[in-house]
């Protein structure tokens, strides 16, 4: 199992995509962790689908928020949200947690590939 480490406490991303998905606006969701150089470790930082309904003025603060009444300090979502049009799955359904994870570095890098 997959876990990301904050100030070495552990935040199964499983557990933030299931509340994520309880949000009105969420369509789909994945967790992967994010390199903090400072004291953190990692940060969980959130890939986010929106239904696509016209309510969905729903913003990554708003998520952010919404999150961190729900969860305890360490699990917050510190590394951020990011929307996308689709999460990226295997032919089973399981989330490619890797190409997130290169997703996130390119951004980190200001890649454009």
């Amino acid at each position: 199992k997959e876990l990301i480490k904050f100030k070495g406490m552990p935040v199964a991303p499983a557990e933030l995509e299931g509340l994520l998905l309880q949000h009105t606006n969420i369509k789909d969701a994945a967790v992967v962790p994010i390199k903090d150089d400072g004291e953190y470790g990692e940060l969980p930082r959130a890939y986010v689908v929106l239904n696509g309904s016209e309510e969905d003025n729903v913003t990554a603060d708003d998520i952010v928020q919404w999150v961190k009444e729900r969860v305890a300090p360490h699990k917050r979502l510190r590394g951020g949200v990011v929307f996308i049009d689709e999460i990226p799955k295997s032919a089973s359904g399981k989330i490619l947690r890797r190409v997130l994870r290169d997703k996130c570095m390119e951004e980190e890098n200001g890649s454009t590939q």
